[in-house]
């Protein structure tokens, strides 16, 4: 009996020691090591002016997963947390303007609470929003462009402009709506004009970009991100009510870009390994006033 445990003991030593035997992987990446590797993998020189930037956290903490988003938002994250991330990689600002400054903000309630569960769970967001859009070809449009499912209807290889079946704006808007589904679409222009062509517009580059693309001569529809409404929306209305054949359909800064992210997290899986990397739709920011 004495044998028999003895042996069994033995047993259970050299079992043990050849499953100590097998190497245990344990990422030791930081996140600078992460950013490090997306500006090699991009197609254009690194700016050292830029806005993507480490915004909080420690750069040099290793990183236990990634989390790409449009906004980091408090819903963001919280799943980021919930799903162990600690690296939040996003288009848009964190703190509420484009270049990220606290300053104004360091009695604000809202920023307080914030930045206290971000320092809290050590969380570590990097902004990548210039850089995606510099690269070639542009992220943000690739990802949109598969969302809508326009790839066969690009124009040249054109990331910008596109040519469709004849048919009226209402009909297009309805289609489209279909395809962004939540968000809410403000159309200019007369519904029943006819079109062929269309130049997509993502984000919000300004009223200068909008012009630029609707003096270009081929396109008849725009499709946008945002403007300010006394920009490009009233041009496009003064346009249609001198009638021309001018149009635009304005999704909404996230549904226009937030495909390009989750391209971008595609992208990151290419060549960031043992890393886990999960994508969070933000979804619409805004809710609709329902008929009684």
């Amino acid at each position: 009996m004495k044998h028999s445990a003895t042996f069994l003991i033995l047993l259970i030593i050299l079992s043990s020691n050849s499953l100590f035997s097998q190497p245990v992987k344990i990422n030791t990446q930081t996140a600078r090591q992460i950013v490090a590797q997306m500006q090699a993998h991009i197609t254009c020189p690194w700016s050292q002016e830029t806005v993507d930037t480490f915004k909080t956290g420690n750069p040099d903490d290793a990183v236990t997963g990634i989390a790409v988003a449009m906004f980091a938002d408090m819903e963001t994250l919280r799943k980021a947390v919930a799903n162990h991330c600690n690296l939040i990689i996003v288009h848009e600002p964190a703190f509420y303007n484009h270049l990220d400054k606290t300053d104004f903000l360091k009695i604000d309630p809202v920023f307080e609470k914030k930045i206290a569960y971000i320092n809290e769970h050590k969380l570590i967001i990097f902004r990548f929003h210039d850089h995606i859009h510099r690269t070639s070809p542009d992220g943000i449009y690739v990802g949109m462009i598969e969302k809508l499912g326009w790839k066969a209807n690009q124009y040249n290889s054109s990331l910008t402009y596109f040519k469709f079946s004849e048919q009226t704006v209402e009909e297009f808007a309805q289609k489209l709506q279909e395809k962004l589904i939540g968000s809410q679409l403000r159309v200019v222009g007369d519904p029943k004009m006819r079109f062929t062509n269309v130049a997509l517009s993502v984000g919000a580059p300004g009223f200068q970009s909008h012009l630029n693309l609707l003096e270009d001569g081929f396109p008849e529809l725009l499709v946008a991100g945002e403007a300010s409404e006394w920009e490009t929306y009233e041009y496009v209305l003064d346009a249609s009510m001198m009638g021309m054949k001018k149009a635009a359909i304005f999704t909404g800064h996230i549904p226009s870009e937030e495909a390009g992210m989750e391209y971008c997290a595609k992208w990151l899986k290419t060549f960031v390994k043992d890393i886990p990397i999960v994508y969070f739709e933000n979804g619409p920011a805004f809710w609709s006033v329902q008929k009684p």
